[in-house]
């Protein structure tokens, strides 16, 4: 892989790797398997980014691939991430310190969202990064008159969740 390739993967990580952080937060429980998941979605789309054509905003795919990475891992060993034996010691990015107790006050919604299903999760991530009903609906690969009839039944779900 020729040596700008990898410093615009590089370079387009760091400036997204909350997304990534923010997806792992949804599908794992603990920080361990938090790291195993962003290792693996990092390795996902380092393996995926010769791919990428840019028809989409770099987020946007990378929200895709991280959304199937986790869905495919959290169904295959339901909460136990399984991770690849890639070796990317050579393309090293560093992780930013994800601070749990910083997110505590939100830590009812996490959990009312953890209740939610795979599809569920990712609007409401989307929707809670502000992304138009437009990006969600491609990313998700769902109309964006579905997406918004999803939205409005999971809010009302998760009202039902945190005030039984």
């Amino acid at each position: 892989m020729s040596q700008d390739l990898e410093q615009a993967f590089v370079k387009q990580l760091r400036e997204n790797q909350n997304i990534i952080h923010k997806i792992c937060r949804l599908y794992t429980n603990g920080e361990d398997a938090h790291k195993d998941l962003f290792q693996e979605i990092t390795i996902q789309l380092w393996k995926a980014y010769p791919k990428f054509r840019g028809e989409s905003k770099f987020s946007t795919w990378a929200y895709r691939v991280a959304l199937n990475t986790a869905i495919t891992l959290y169904r295959k060993s339901t909460r136990m991430v399984q991770t690849s034996s890639t070796d990317v010691s050579n393309y090293f990015i560093r992780q930013e310190d994800y601070n749990y107790e910083e997110e505590e006050q939100i830590k009812l919604m996490y959990q009312a969202v953890h209740q939610l299903n795979d599809i569920e999760k990712a609007l409401v991530f989307m929707y809670l990064e502000d992304k138009d009903y437009e990006e969600i609906s491609q990313t998700l690969g769902i109309t964006e008159v579905n997406a918004r009839v999803k939205m409005n039944r999971i809010k009302t779900k998760l009202k039902k969740i945190l005030n039984p």
